[in-house]
């Protein structure tokens, strides 16, 4: 059982990677320069989904933590 968990926790870990390095933040090399202008905006259509699909794999992740450490 205990293998089990770990071998779950390291996919959601590594989804959880994949979808926080999908967030799309500011203009790409505009925002380097100092060409930010502070506004983001609404989220739409698939940022909203990889929005909400990382918050439900941090839960994932903090729970199997959480009851990794309760079976060992």
């Amino acid at each position: 059982m205990n293998n089990l968990l770990l071998i779950a926790q390291s996919i959601i870990s590594a989804i959880l990677i994949i979808l926080i390095l999908l967030q799309q933040r500011g203009t790409a090399l505009g925002s380097a320069f100092g060409q930010d202008s502070g506004f983001y905006g609404t989220m739409r259509g698939i940022q909203k989904k990889i929005f909400w699909a990382t918050i439900v794999a941090g839960a994932l992740f903090i729970i199997l933590a959480a009851s990794n450490l309760i079976i060992q």
